[in-house]
């Protein structure tokens, strides 16, 4: 099971490769239509698809730093629930 962080990444990346897959198809069909697509029309998807790729490779590359910081989160949390239950942590105060 994915956690919080890793989970909003990986939604994040479907996202965007669903955005690039609806606009492809948006190309696709206008041409099988009979429309014809200009070469700034084509040049500016082909850049869209350029950035996107770059910008699921970018998500990609901090997927092992969002896993070392869930790593090091359950460990704290591990921690804090061992001191809870020998009762080294004091209840907070209300005011």
């Amino acid at each position: 099971m994915m956690s919080g962080p890793e989970a909003l990444g990986m939604l994040a990346m479907v996202a965007m490769l669903g955005v690039s897959i609806l606009t492809l198809a948006k190309a696709f069909a206008k041409r099988i239509a009979g429309g014809t697509s200009d070469a700034r029309e084509v040049d500016a998807l082909r850049e869209e698809v350029a950035q996107l790729r770059s910008d699921v490779e970018g998500m990609q590359a901090r997927f092992p730093d969002v896993d070392e910081i869930q790593n090091r989160l359950d460990f704290t949390e591990r921690l804090l629930a061992q001191a809870r239950e020998r009762g080294l942590l004091n209840a907070p105060k209300e005011r």
